[in-house]
């Protein structure tokens, strides 16, 4: 994990480096209810890698745990998304709601990437 300080007062741990135990350790930390499905998917994306003679799919896996784990580091912004996820798998297609939803998980999700490629 890096070990520069959290200054915005919010996040539970550090933001992790990017490796595989890094981010293995912060997601046992921060959401330990999906390190099996961390696990299942690394499997699959190092097979892909292999057959693929491409590093693509490690990185693509990297990056997407890397941004799960930024948005579960700060409690109030995981559970917006989280409702916004129920909202959207409940509100019928046609309902505003149902687009509200799909807005807030959008930004909360390109926001959590913008910071895991900037940190």
């Amino acid at each position: 994990m890096t070990t520069q300080p959290v200054h915005d007062g919010g996040a539970l741990i550090p933001r992790p480096d990017k490796t595989f135990p890094a981010l293995r350790t912060a997601l046992a930390q921060v959401a330990p209810s999906r390190l099996a499905e961390m696990t299942s998917e690394r499997d699959t994306v190092f097979t892909m890698a292999t057959q693929s003679n491409s590093f693509g799919p490690i990185a693509m896996f990297q990056l997407k745990w890397a941004t799960v784990i930024e948005i579960e580091r700060f409690p109030d912004v995981a559970r917006r998304l989280h409702a916004a996820e129920q909202a959207a798998q409940v509100l019928d297609k046609e309902d505003p709601k149902w687009q509200v939803a799909m807005d807030e998980i959008r930004e909360i999700m390109q926001a959590a990437r913008a910071q895991v490629a900037n940190g």
